[in-house]
């Protein structure tokens, strides 16, 4: 497979999975299915690691990837190939913005695992909204769940999306990593490295 058409391959796998992270950016600000005032909405939320690091600065090295197949084998020989081989250049500093895009989506997302979410507890003074865990010690008691009284089920999809979105992030840094490396070979050696001898072997 020609280096162009292998990058159009991690374009298209790159546009679910940021659509997935939009989503559960935009669902997590509905805390447990419920809508509550903004104040009670768990801070990393509003970081916007899904839409912002791994949607929005996600969308350019998707749609960068996807239009290097037009630089594919036809005629990615003569005078053509500095077109194509700066393309293939091109390509690795946008997988480089994604590389960042995700990984601050993946940064926000484990310190809002290990940080919990806000909910309403009771306290000495009544009930209030609270962070009522620290470093991570819920993911290993189910029961300490209980303390949040409102809104029900906020622990499990707190911990659910935002779990997603650490997985895919790491997902899409990997493809954009990918993506730097086929970039290079790209460019070194043409976007389609034995194409061309194929291409003069049929005329």
């Amino acid at each position: 497979m020609c280096s162009g058409g292998f990058a159009k391959c991690l374009g298209i796998s790159l546009m679910p999975l940021t659509v997935v992270c939009v989503l559960c950016n935009i669902l997590l600000f509905f805390p447990g299915g419920k809508t509550v005032d903004s104040e009670h909405i768990t801070q990393q939320v509003w970081y916007f690691g899904g839409i912002l690091g791994s949607g929005v600065l996600m969308i350019f090295p998707a749609l960068v990837f996807l239009g290097l197949k037009n630089n594919d084998c036809c005629g990615c020989c003569g005078n053509e190939s500095c077109g194509r081989r700066f393309a293939m250049l091109s390509s690795m500093l946008f997988a480089g913005v994604g590389v960042l895009g995700a990984g601050y989506s993946v940064v926000v997302s484990a310190v809002a695992i290990n940080h919990g979410p806000q909910c309403l507890t009771n306290s000495d003074t009544g009930k209030q909204w609270t962070y009522p865990f620290s470093e991570g010690d819920y993911l290993t008691n189910r029961t300490s769940w209980l303390v949040c009284l409102e809104p029900a089920g906020v622990v499990s999809w707190h911990l659910s999306l935002f779990s997603v979105l650490l997985v895919m992030g790491i997902i899409q840094m990997a493809l954009c990593a990918v993506q730097v490396v086929n970039g290079l070979l790209g460019a070194l050696c043409g976007d389609c490295c034995g194409c061309c001898g194929e291409s003069d072997g049929a005329v």
